[in-house]
């Protein structure tokens, strides 16, 4: 099983320096070469441990691996063997025999020899083949004991206590070179896995999605034709009808304007939603394991901060939030960029995302309490060093300052401040943010000012 005192160990060293990092390391090789002595190995078993090294790194395949596996054995003290694999928590599979005909059992149970523990009966000596316990969660299931086999070598009745020693520490061997395979397996049949799930977000969800915008328009035809019917109606209304008549069809072009603001609201969230569909299931991210840019020159305000702001603005407007531009941005003020639009506008859906949910009512000059939030972009000369300018775009909600050790806390994964640490969230939006702009060759940043918690991200200011 896992140690939980060696996984804590193991934690705990990610926050050392470098040096104390090397300086641990040598002490582990120094008891290594301590241990080895104690061992007393023959200079041909020393040799037969860096053979299997070589060999299990150059041979291809899970056949190949297990024959060197018994080849070793076999070249040194003429040992025949038999390997099986735990191939779920209850039961051992065949997996490779040495010899030419394998009349053995194709599965085992756990059992007085089958288990954690070197065991001899008769002429057979059986070895628990164990992994490495740190890349367990790496695997299919738990393997109990953190035994991933059995390694079964005859005759071995008489063997001195030396050798048995040594076969031991080969099979230890043996289990880590597995271990390993095991999960390169897994990852290559991960990888053809997601390969096939990107065709299928294709033809599935993407596809289907483009449908939507052909019902939209010939929704939005339906609705233009009720307008115009709507204003033909009232207008014969207004020459012949009484009051009653002419105060239900005023009634009737309201519900119509009710309808077209709410299809109007709908269509917006469907080509916001769309847009980060198609940019996020992008196959290339797939097919590369990481983001991949798709940079284009665009209008910055007019094709990414409105149409992300005016989706959240009825939102904030329920929350009682004030949400506005601040005063040194125009409106008419045109930036034109080389990004990813899609990634950049998530990014700032993060941001207001996050002001919508931790906002705070805070004291106003005049007395009383209230929400803000507030945004916008700056051009910052020589950001990026001499003659490479940035954009700068904010967001600064009131509230108190996050608990954090340093700003760029905030962007790790999984991060969550203590003081919002009851509130919904899965600490991953921010470290998005953060991929995607330092993708862009941006930086990050977060600080508490008088305008609140502000999280703000600089762009270089590139042109195609």
């Amino acid at each position: 099983m896992n140690n939980p005192d060696t996984h804590a160990q193991n934690e705990s060293l990610l926050d050392i320096t470098d040096e104390e990092r090397l300086a641990l390391v040598e002490e582990r090789i120094e008891a290594k070469f301590l241990d080895y002595d104690g061992y007393d190995f023959s200079r041909r078993q020393n040799i037969a441990l860096n053979i299997f090294f070589e060999l299990s790194q150059e041979m291809r395949g899970r056949e190949m691996f297990y024959a060197v596996c018994m080849a070793i054995p076999h070249a040194l003290f003429g040992l025949e063997s038999t390997m099986y694999i735990l191939e779920d928590e209850e039961t051992f599979a065949l997996a490779a025999c040495s010899s030419g005909k394998c009349d053995k059992e194709s599965v085992l149970p756990w059992s007085d020899v089958m288990n954690h523990r070197l065991t001899i009966k008769g002429e057979n000596m059986h070895i628990p083949i164990r992994g490495n316990p740190e890349f367990n969660d790496m695997l299919a299931f738990e393997p109990p004991h953190n035994v991933l086999g059995c390694f079964v070598m005859r005759p071995c009745s008489g063997l001195p206590g030396h050798i048995r020693l040594f076969l031991e520490k080969y099979v230890n061997r043996v289990g880590y070179q597995l271990h390993h395979r095991i999960i390169r397996a897994r990852n290559r049949e991960h990888i053809a896995f997601i390969k096939s799930m990107v065709q299928d977000i294709g033809h599935n969800v993407i596809v289907p999605n483009m449908y939507f915008k052909l019902y939209f328009n010939r929704l939005k035809r339906k609705i233009e034709e009720l307008h115009l019917t709507t204003t033909s109606i009232l207008t014969g209304m207004n020459k012949n009808a009484n009051p009653d008549q002419i105060r239900e069809g005023n009634r009737l072009a309201q519900i119509v304007g009710g309808i077209e603001a709410q299809y109007q609201e709908i269509y917006s969230h469907y080509e916001s939603t769309s847009m980060f569909l198609e940019t996020l299931l992008r196959r290339q991210h797939f097919e590369e394991g990481r983001y991949v840019l798709d940079k284009r020159d665009v209008n910055l305000r007019t094709t990414v901060v409105d149409p992300v702001v005016e989706r959240f603005r009825h939102r904030f407007e329920e929350r009682n939030i004030r949400l506005s531009l601040a005063h040194e941005c125009a409106e008419d003020h045109v930036i034109r960029l080389t990004l990813d639009r899609g990634l950049i506008a998530q990014v700032l859906d993060n941001i207001l995302s996050n002001a919508l949910k931790y906002t705070e009512k805070m004291p106003v000059k005049g007395g009383g309490k209230e929400q803000r939030v507030s945004y916008g972009w700056k051009i910052i000369d020589d950001f990026f060093g001499p003659n490479k300018p940035g954009i700068r775009l904010w967001v600064a909600s009131t509230g108190n300052p996050l608990d954090l050790k340093e700003p760029l806390e905030v962007f790790k994964p999984g991060f969550r401040a203590k003081n919002v640490a009851s509130r919904p969230g899965t600490g991953h939006g921010l470290y998005f943010v953060r991929q995607v702009v330092e993708l862009h060759g941006g930086k990050v940043s977060y600080a508490h000012t008088e305008e609140g918690n502000v999280f703000s991200f600089v762009l270089p200011f590139e042109h195609s």
